[in-house]
């Protein structure tokens, strides 16, 4: 059995491929780090300027493993901006053509890998592959490496699986595939945004679904940043619309203490961190909506009215709207009058060490799973505001499960407003009923997401599943893969 500081049985070499998002690069790295930590050697995937913005790897003396960071030069693609290798740096859909040219320097490496390229490495036995690595199992299979897809959140597997093959085909055929009637549950909105997904862009690179579904097709099994406590109905259900084996790897909690190297040294001198030094204990909510994508700027007025209205003590960590100067980002007034019990950051801030602060008594969040997990970690009840992809799931099952309120949203365009959002903020923040229920269950949650015995086993019998498919399969050109159809 493979366990933390042990390795009685020869280590495994495995390949992590994430997607360029730094959402998919940082929890994969927790992964890498455990992995290593039990002795086996993880080579992590990515390119130049991700690799170098990936935080301080910790020691991994006790398990004996190794991580090596592999760069794969991103080709130059008109239009794209040097150093834009993220969806950090430019939208998702402006990577495409420069993701799918890294096939070939991934293929070089994978082939020096098999042919032992380098004093001390050893064979691949695995690639794992993020969600839209379509070319990354076809290169795996050439050489009889099997491949495991890095999946999305379960509940989003259970919100569009069972809708996504009919929409697909409907795209393949040029029809449109918005428009009809949304799943029970589901709000127009969310669901004429997943629209997209269904669709190649003007350049012919094929939709996000396509690249999906290419990926699953081609890989031996499915694994997933979750686990049955977390995700409840939600996770036999993904298993089974995928039609594949679904491994849970745990949630991958950062460490509770937010520990590593750089965190540790910047959060001494914060001046968020700070901030909250001087706050009573629980008495402030925690604002920060992702990274990633902004809201327009007359949401980000409609957000800082509700938390004017509101009237509790907040922390802002606000991502400015592209476009818009400085001085018309927030509300004409909104920093004189929040002065003293309001702070808005629109620099980076040590998140982990912010929730960690006893200060904080609620976070208001769009809701991504890293950002559910590292709230909960710390037992803060939920103010939901999902924007796109897997949030809108996720900010259902929370719901369901009681840990906090969804902001109110117009059915049709998703807008707030101003009181949808100083509503929220009071249920859960002010009225002493119903913050009383979403705080209880956001200590179960705690419980689940801190019960570290609980995460390191799913990890053990992750890497027990890979182990065993190895020995059961063999490492050798019997592995197939499905070639690509036609189509594509």
């Amino acid at each position: 059995m493979d366990t933390a500081g042990s390795s009685p049985t020869p280590p495994l070499h495995i390949v992590l491929c994430p997607w360029l998002a730094f959402g998919h690069m940082l929890p994969y790295l927790e992964l890498a780090e455990r992995l290593a930590s039990r002795g086996h050697r993880v080579s992590y995937v990515s390119t130049p300027h991700n690799l170098a913005r990936l935080p301080p790897l910790r020691r991994h003396a006790v398990g004996g493993g190794a991580i090596d960071l592999v760069p794969l030069t991103v080709p130059r693609v008109e239009g794209l901006p040097d150093g834009a290798e993220s969806t950090n740096d430019v939208p998702g859909e402006s990577l495409w053509e420069a993701f799918d040219a890294l096939a070939a320097p991934f293929a070089e490496f994978l082939t020096a890998a098999c042919a032992g390229g380098g004093e001390g490495t050893s064979r691949p036995d695995w690639v794992l592959a993020d969600t839209f690595h379509h070319w990354a199992p076809l290169v795996a299979g050439e050489h009889g490496v099997p491949c495991a897809m890095l999946q999305p959140t379960a509940a989003m597997i259970a919100t569009f699986g069972s809708e996504a093959r009919d929409r697909a085909e409907l795209a393949a055929a040029s029809v449109p595939a918005g428009g009809g009637e949304p799943p029970a549950g589901l709000p127009r909105y969310e669901w004429d945004g997943t629209a997209p997904l269904f669709a190649g862009d003007a350049s012919g690179s094929m939709s996000v679904a396509r690249r999906t579904a290419l990926t699953l097709e081609r890989c031996a099994i499915g694994a997933i940043q979750s686990c049955p406590e977390w995700e409840l109905d939600a996770f036999p259900l993904a298993a089974k619309l995928l039609g594949k084996p679904l491994v849970p790897l745990g949630l991958l909690p950062p460490s509770p203490d937010g520990a590593r190297a750089a965190d540790a040294r910047s959060r001494e001198d914060d001046a968020a961190v700070r901030w909250l030094d001087a706050q009573p204990p629980g008495s402030v909510v925690y604002v920060a909506l992702g990274s990633e994508v902004p809201l327009r700027v007359e949401l980000v007025h409609e957000l800082a009215h509700g938390l004017e209205l509101a009237g509790t003590r907040f922390l802002w960590a606000l991502r400015k709207p592209g476009g818009v100067s400085d001085a018309d980002v927030l509300p004409a007034g909104f920093l004189e009058r929040t002065h003293g019990h309001g702070l808005v950051t629109m620099g980076w801030v040590p998140q982990i060490s912010l929730l960690a602060h006893g200060a904080v008594g609620a976070f208001l969040t769009h809701c991504g799973r890293n950002s559910l997990i590292e709230g909960l970690l710390y037992g803060h009840p939920l103010i939901m505001l999902p924007i796109f992809a897997d949030q809108g799931p996720n900010s259902r099952l929370m719901a369901q499960r009681k840990v906090g309120l969804m902001v109110a949203r117009n059915e049709d365009d998703g807008s707030f407003d101003r009181h949808g959002i100083a509503s929220a903020v009071r249920g859960v923040m002010v009225e002493e009923d119903t913050r009383k229920i979403f705080v209880e269950n956001a200590k179960k949650m705690q419980e689940i997401v801190a019960d570290k015995e609980l995460q390191e086993r799913y990890v053990d019998e992750f890497v027990h599943y890979l182990r065993s498919y190895v020995t059961d399969h063999g490492n050798s050109s019997n592995v197939v893969v499905p070639p690509p159809p036609a189509e594509t």
